[in-house]
């Protein structure tokens, strides 16, 4: 090491001053390249990793936050059907339940036939299709109104609307009313 180093200190002596300011400017800017590679580089790409991991945490969290609070909004509305599945109004037959309730909005139900439900652990779900014909959209919007309304848990799955022919102002319309009882 040592012999290196003298070999060094010779060919240093041997330049001018000229060239020895030039070998400084160049080891200087060497050294400092070599520092900024070796050290600040890394450095900074190190900061940048754990600014954008940061950044992606906090989209996370909020995720998650905004994912709970749709769950709490879910499971307060899914504890109010519940509430009212179990509820005293629900002991009532459906198709009689429909019946009065057609006949409180002055609606005259052409055919009501039970269907497949759903099966599910919780509730027994009971499918009626309620098919009317000859009736304006008022009576329907009506009898619908009365259905969402009922004490009882009603809930309307499908509505087909259909303009008849003979009259425009009327309308055949068909829809399926589901009704729950807890098991």
């Amino acid at each position: 090491m040592n012999e290196l180093l003298a070999r060094i200190r010779d060919a240093w002596d041997k330049l001018t001053q000229r060239e020895r300011i030039l070998v400084s400017i160049a080891g200087t800017l060497g050294t400092l390249a070599a520092v900024f590679f070796l050290v600040v580089s890394p450095l900074l790409s190190l900061a940048d990793r754990a600014g954008s991991g940061v950044s992606a945490a906090e989209r996370q969290l909020e995720l998650m936050k905004r994912l709970q609070r749709d769950h709490a909004e879910v499971t307060g509305r899914l504890a109010t059907v519940e509430q009212r599945i179990r509820s005293k109004g629900q002991n009532r037959n459906p198709l009689t339940l429909l019946e009065s309730l057609a006949s409180t909005s002055g609606v005259k139900i052409e055919s009501m036939e039970e269907r497949q439900a759903q099966a599910n652990d919780r509730y027994r779900e009971t499918k009626v299709e309620v098919e009317l014909k000859s009736v304006t959209l008022q009576q329907t919007v009506d009898y619908l109104h009365n259905i969402e309304g009922s004490p009882q848990l009603l809930s309307i799955k499908s509505l087909r609307v259909k303009r008849r022919v003979d009259d425009s102002a009327l309308l055949d319309v068909t829809f399926a009313v589901s009704s729950f009882e807890p098991l």
